[in-house]
């Protein structure tokens, strides 16, 4: 994942030709959806009522039939927002 500043908000974008092999296809977009909450839930700063303004962009995914499913998704997303923060210094950490 690419995290990026943005001018406002939270962005979760799926990069243009990814492609995972897997399925059911239609459980990805699940999975995606997950993820970005996973990474929007750390990026959110509830004390100060704002999330940190955010692009992301999934450019990598693997999945498989036996360990993939929503909550790994989530957090993984947690898990990457939380390494992007620590990378950027953010104070909340």
């Amino acid at each position: 994942m690419d995290f990026e500043p943005a001018a406002e908000g939270f962005v979760f974008e799926v990069a243009q030709g990814l492609t995972v092999d897997y399925a059911p296809g239609e459980a990805l977009s699940h999975f995606f959806a997950a993820a970005a909450a996973g990474i929007e839930e750390q990026l959110n700063l509830p004390e100060h009522g704002v999330v940190i303004a955010t692009r992301v962009v999934l450019r990598r995914a693997r999945a498989d039939t036996f360990g993939s499913h929503e909550l790994a998704f989530k957090i993984a997303g947690y898990l990457a927002a939380r390494k992007a923060l620590e990378r950027s210094r953010c104070p909340r950490l």
